[in-house]
């Protein structure tokens, strides 16, 4: 009895993690099940935080680091390379960006395709990755204003950095200051935040122009001295160069702002992808082109490693161009920080749309149409950390929630091509008048001898609540009319899918592992990346034998883009971004596990038994269509 009893805990427990919701934009906003945000957004917008949120100020330190240590005069080259491999990750967005619009990113789509442990573990991590990059674009404000003013000594005591006696905590009240001044502009409504978005990222890119025209200008009056080395382009090799597209690949990150958005974008389905594609390249574009204009003008050994652009061009006797370029970077500064603080609220609200999180987070104020308590909590948590802790040390655990994403979004395509859920939550909440047709359900599914249903339906024993989404009498018609025809070829087919993306997926954290991990002898290191290679290109080589699955037209909203190169792009997807994850250090992922286990706690004591999905019948789709 006890060991039933505890077995029944277990499996209700496993299935919380794997259910899935429904695409759900259209059905909310029909029936009115919440507020919707203002559809405010143009293509125009959409660009403007794609750039304002990926070019931040660190790519005006990060030309010479990477240029000195890794690449050399190739360090063009890596730009275009980890541009390629952030494109991979933007065609996956696209794709599911236009499939399903609502507020919530790689956390929604995850809830989606891969199941709601998956979605939570993608949405806190995401919470760590928005409000600790946040802070730390924050604390680089002080050191940048310090240059008007002629040093940080000389700051005005209001924005200046101080120590409180006796424990030595660094306050920075300028910090904090410009975080509460952009939540408030967020508070204010979305198209307004977006036009002081889009004013701060002009201005950050006519800097980066001046950078290429007044560089260029110098370059071919002086011929390029920085390209005639003894030791090539190369100087580090292939393997520089490729190390050195693994660094600046972390500049790309930001693009995937832009998809937080899509439930407050006017036409989601055309402006979303060539928002994410126009941004995402205007940023390769510009990176490249700076970078070729100083590697050019000074040997790349000779670069100053803390401020290579405003050194570069005082080596020409432009010293007051350090004044254009610090307004640069304090405009970066301020749009990297709105692309911070935008997507967190939309998380918070859309997880607590799904019951994960306290309804509190899901408000939004009917005036400005914008979650205001989800951007108030987030403006002021980011703010206290921003004016009391110096989260530098911290900066790495910003690329984990990011590379999860990725990485879940890539997976996600391939579950949509390969194996789109057949099966869907009865949405409403007609529990007793729903009674005799469930009833009436269960019996045409166990014995019925004129409706052969293949198929099994899962619920929750604990809760006997049922969420359905069409009414009363068109649940009973489907249920009677409707019968289910399973079809063997197809179920083999999707049973060999499933089993190849989840092979192709362990396959490549394994490869990712062994071939990053130190201490591993030779051997060992080869046997397991080729045990673990083959059964990757043999689970990819079946993918692109078999046929996509054809409800992949009409899952979610069909008629937008579609990623090309399935499974070869998404797989490539999945492998980079692995392998980036593997390579953060035992550090970072020691900070990050202790921030997942708090999450992992969260939703055991909350998310899990306030889900809106808890103790949903899944049905076959056949039965809502």
């Amino acid at each position: 009895m006890v060991g039933s009893f505890c077995g029944g805990k277990w499996s209700g427990a496993l299935r919380s993690l794997v259910r899935r919701k429904q695409v759900d934009s259209v059905h909310a906003r029909r029936e009115g099940h919440h507020q919707q945000l203002a559809r405010r957004l143009s293509v125009f917008d959409l660009v403007a935080i794609g750039v304002g949120a990926t070019v931040g100020a660190g790519v005006y330190i990060l030309v010479g680091t990477v240029a000195r240590e890794y690449t050399g005069p190739a360090l063009t080259i890596s730009f275009l390379i980890a541009g390629v491999a952030a494109a991979l990750s933007a065609f996956c967005y696209a794709e599911l960006a236009c499939r399903c619009p609502s507020a919530g990113s790689a956390y929604h789509y995850t809830y989606i395709c891969v199941g709601e442990g998956v979605a939570w573990m993608i949405g806190w991590s995401l919470i760590l990755e928005y409000t600790i990059g946040g802070s730390a674009v924050a604390r680089g404000i002080s050191p940048n204003l310090a240059l008007f003013f002629g040093g940080e000594g000389k700051l005005p005591s209001f924005l200046a950095r101080h120590t409180i006696p006796g424990i030595g905590i660094v306050v920075d009240p300028c910090a904090a200051a410009l975080v509460v001044t952009v939540t408030v502009l967020l508070c204010i409504g979305i198209k307004e935040s977006s036009m002081v978005q889009t004013i701060v990222t002009t201005i950050n890119v006519s800097a980066m122009i001046f950078i290429i025209a007044a560089g260029g200008y110098i370059g071919f009056k002086t011929g390029w001295v920085g390209y005639e080395l003894p030791n090539g382009y190369f100087p580090y090799g292939v393997t520089g160069m490729l190390g050195g597209s693994a660094v600046v690949f972390f500049s790309y990150i930001g693009f995937d702002s832009v998809t937080s958005t899509a439930e407050e974008v006017k036409n989601p389905q055309r402006d979303l992808p060539v928002g994410i594609g126009v941004a995402l390249s205007i940023c390769c574009i510009l990176y490249m082109l700076v970078s070729v204009v100083i590697v050019g003008l000074v040997p790349y050994y000779a670069l100053d490693p803390d401020t290579p652009i405003s050194s570069t061009f005082a080596h020409y006797g432009m010293q007051w161009a350090v004044y254009i370029l610090t307004t640069g970077a304090i405009m970066a500064l301020c749009s990297s920080l709105m692309g911070s603080i935008l997507p967190q609220p939309r998380i918070l609200m859309a997880m607590a749309r799904d019951g994960l999180l306290p309804s509190f987070f899901g408000n939004i104020n009917r005036h400005t149409q914008v979650p205001v308590n989800s951007t108030v909590m987030t403006g002021v948590l980011a703010a206290a950390l921003a004016f009391f802790m110096d989260v530098s040390q911290l900066a790495g655990m910003v690329s984990v929630g990011t590379l999860l994403a990725f990485t879940t979004v890539a997976v996600s395509v391939l579950i949509i091509r390969y194996v789109p859920p057949d099966e869907v939550p009865l949405t409403s909440g007609l529990q007793e008048s729903i009674g005799s047709v469930s009833s009436q359900f269960d019996n045409d599914l166990k014995g019925t001898a004129s409706m052969d249903i293949g198929y099994s339906v899962v619920s929750s024993k604990e809760d006997n609540q049922l969420l359905i989404e069409t009414s009363e009498s068109s649940i009973e018609e489907d249920i009677m009319q409707k019968p289910v025809i399973k079809d063997d070829n197809e179920e083999g087919r999707r049973k060999i899918a499933a089993w190849s993306i989840a092979f192709v997926c362990v396959g490549i954290l394994i490869v990712a592992s062994a071939a990053s991990v130190e201490g591993l002898s030779s051997v060992v290191r080869l046997i397991l990346c080729g045990l673990a290679g083959v059964a990757v290109l043999g689970s990819l080589v079946v993918l692109a034998y078999i046929e996509q699955d054809n409800a992949r037209h009409d899952f979610g909203h069909a008629g937008g883009f579609q990623c090309p190169f399935v499974p070869f792009l998404p797989v490539a997807c999945i492998l980079i971004n692995t392998y980036l994850l593997v390579n953060l250090g035992l550090g970072t992922w020691f900070r990050v596990s202790i921030w997942m286990l708090i999450g992992a706690l969260v939703y055991i004591f909350y998310g899990r038994s306030h889900s809106l999905l808890k103790g949903a019948v899944y049905v076959p789709a056949a039965y809502t269509q």
